[in-house]
């Protein structure tokens, strides 16, 4: 079976689950039945999603979604698979499904406005002023960012706390923030709310909606995803943008490899030569059999 009959779905809803545990026992058979794997990680505040599966089973697991009361409303991010893109299925009870440590938060009601991607587009054709935050890992971003993006240089998302005083100099500027698909900006939002930031704003559903509507266009480079694709153009489009740079030459890559001399161990970009002279990096890529 050819890639191109897998896709990949990610979603998230913030909403109250009194007994995550039964939830997370129900929903495993649920995904089972559909022949899912991927990961769902289940909490007091939430879900938060992402599966691969052949595409007549994804299909009809996101009708299965539609059709319930619950996920009715949810919005489904979708590109094509590679077959391979997990290795099982995990279903799994957290404190929360994006870690931030910094408290509970009432998401529906505290978070930022939200602007759309085609709002997003039209703030950068007009050349308004305005800054763009990532809230992605630091090495998200080594695969593809916004133009006019300011980078926290987060490790982890649950650093974000620790970064506020960094981020003074922004409480006067516009601010869009942006992530993969949404949810850490709706949690970090209400944070930044709460340390006095006023005039911000976060983007709808993240920056996978914004390049599937405009690929190649003010989002330079590839999306960072947590699967075994490890980034994605999301939209295949001719004259594709490549800006990650092998950390030990600099020539152009997007191949992301593990090195654990470093503790905790961290992600880089290394090219296939570079690759030959440095076995110790490990390929964060795990595709078994």
């Amino acid at each position: 079976m050819t890639a191109a009959q897998y896709k990949i779905i990610l979603f998230y809803k913030f909403f109250h689950i009194e007994n995550p545990i039964a939830f997370r026992d129900e929903h495993r058979k649920i995904c089972q039945s559909f022949n899912l794997k991927g990961r769902m990680l289940v909490a007091c505040e939430g879900v938060n999603a992402t599966f691969e599966g052949k595409s007549s089973d994804i299909e009809n697991y996101k009708n299965y979604l539609k059709q319930s009361e619950l996920f009715r409303d949810v919005v489904i991010k979708e590109s094509e698979g590679i077959g391979v893109g997990f290795t099982k299925l995990v279903v799994r009870v957290r404190k929360e499904i994006v870690t931030l440590g910094a408290g509970q938060f009432d998401v529906n009601n505290q978070t930022a406005d939200q602007i759309t991607a085609e709002e997003l587009d039209r703030l950068f054709e007009s050349k308004e002023d305005f800054v763009i935050l990532d809230l992605r890992n630091e090495y998200e971003l080594d695969v593809g960012r916004f133009e006019k993006t300011f980078d926290p240089k987060l490790r982890n998302f649950r650093d974000l706390p620790a970064k506020i005083s960094e981020l003074q100099d922004l409480k006067g500027k516009k601010i869009v923030a942006v992530c993969t698909g949404g949810i850490r900006c709706e949690k970090a939002t209400c944070l930044l709310k709460q340390e006095g930031f006023e005039n911000l704003y976060q983007l709808k559903d993240g920056i996978h909606a914004y390049i599937k509507e405009f690929p190649n266009k003010h989002f330079k480079g590839s999306l960072f995803v947590f699967d075994n694709r490890m980034s994605t153009p999301v939209v295949e489009t001719e004259n594709r943008e490549i800006i990650g740079c092998c950390v030990y030459c600099s020539a152009k890559s997007e191949s992301y490899y593990s090195d654990d001399s470093v503790r905790p161990s961290r992600k880089l970009i290394c090219c296939d030569d570079c690759i030959l002279k440095h076995p110790n990096l490990r390929s964060c890529v795990t595709i078994k059999s």
